[in-house]
């Protein structure tokens, strides 16, 4: 089997919703794979959201349906992400 016959896994994306006021965990809002995970990611870029890329990360979370809370083991990366979001939003004076 050459380099060429081997296929790249299409991407995933994951998007991911938290609000604390009204959410006791973020939930899924969106996934995709291939052209939509492209699509996610656009849309993250125009609306300056930050992206934040995990394999692992997105292969657990890719499981979950839309509107789905996050499983309680991923609330530890999921909080990092969150606190890099935050702290990114805060220097670019958006907090």
């Amino acid at each position: 089997m050459t380099d060429h016959d081997q296929k790249i896994p299409a991407k995933k994306a994951v998007a991911l919703r938290y609000n604390p006021e009204k959410e006791t965990a973020p939930r899924v809002i969106g996934k995709g794979l291939g052209l939509v995970a492209e699509q996610i990611l656009e849309l993250a870029r125009e609306h300056n959201i930050p992206i934040h890329e995990d394999r692992d990360l997105v292969e657990v979370l890719a499981k979950l349906d839309p509107g789905q809370e996050i499983p309680s083991e991923t609330y530890l990366i999921v909080a990092e992400i969150l606190s890099f979001i935050y702290k990114t939003n805060e220097a670019a004076g958006k907090a």
